[in-house]
């Protein structure tokens, strides 16, 4: 069952969220193993990365141990401000010193050819996974979508896969890769963050019991052992 942890305003959530989520990445290094750590893009997303930049306990975690993965990716020039990887890195992967031989990046556009590039990060997951992400960063589309699974489209019911070519989004650019569930549901913890009113009928959409996963791809994430809602209270306004 998912937990639902609301926060005043989207400041509280990001400094929440990053004190949690150092904490859990400690965690994991503690008991002797190497995080494995999904990230997402988006506003709020960038939001929270710059909170753990900031955050006056960072250096609990040996960010160079850190395996660092992404949900879904834009397929364009692999320096293109519009990729999430080229955000994350401005927003706090650069200032951590992560090692770079542990940030797996999607293909970009530079690399190959669409579905070539989603075969080869599917590789890359079976070569350098632990089977599954210790915590699942994702966002939420005011349609539901989740990483670049969107309403009604094919990728949804894909599950012989863990990335699949996206070449119509609906959401420019029209180009993406992204995990599906087969990968997706393979992690430990799944966080959502949502943020803004905008949001708010997809939430509810989304943790309404019954949900559909071909309106509501967000209801088809679960954690192995925790999903968990984190909201503003303008993103929970409609529950």
């Amino acid at each position: 069952m998912s937990e639902i942890v609301r926060h005043r305003d989207a400041a509280a959530l990001t400094s929440t969220v990053a004190e949690a989520l150092i904490e859990r990445l400690s965690a994991v290094q503690r008991s002797g193993r190497v995080p494995h750590l999904g990230l997402t893009g988006g506003t709020i997303a960038n939001d929270l990365y710059r909170a753990v930049a900031a955050s006056p306990r960072r250096d609990e975690v040996e960010w160079t141990s850190v395996e660092f993965w992404w949900g879904d990716e834009r397929f364009v020039a692999r320096d293109s401000p519009d990729r999430n990887a080229v955000q994350a890195r401005e927003a706090f992967l650069d200032d951590l010193g992560a090692r770079a031989g542990r940030i797996h990046e999607m293909p970009s556009a530079d690399d190959r050819d669409l579905d070539a590039g989603a075969q080869a990060y599917g590789n890359e997951v079976r070569e350098f996974g632990a089977g599954s992400f210790d915590v699942l960063l994702l966002g939420l589309g005011p349609d539901g979508h989740i990483a670049s699974l969107f309403p009604g489209y094919p990728q949804l019911h894909v599950d012989d896969q863990i990335a699949v070519a996206v070449e119509d989004s609906p959401k420019p650019p029209p180009l993406r890769i992204s995990l599906t569930y087969a990968a997706l549901n393979r992690s430990r913890a799944v966080w959502f963050i949502v943020s803004g009113a905008g949001k708010a009928e997809a939430v509810a959409r989304s943790v309404a019991a019954g949900a559909s996963v071909g309106e509501s791809p967000a209801s088809g994430v679960r954690g192995e052992t925790e999903t968990v809602w984190h909201l503003d209270e303008a993103a929970a306004s409609a529950l």
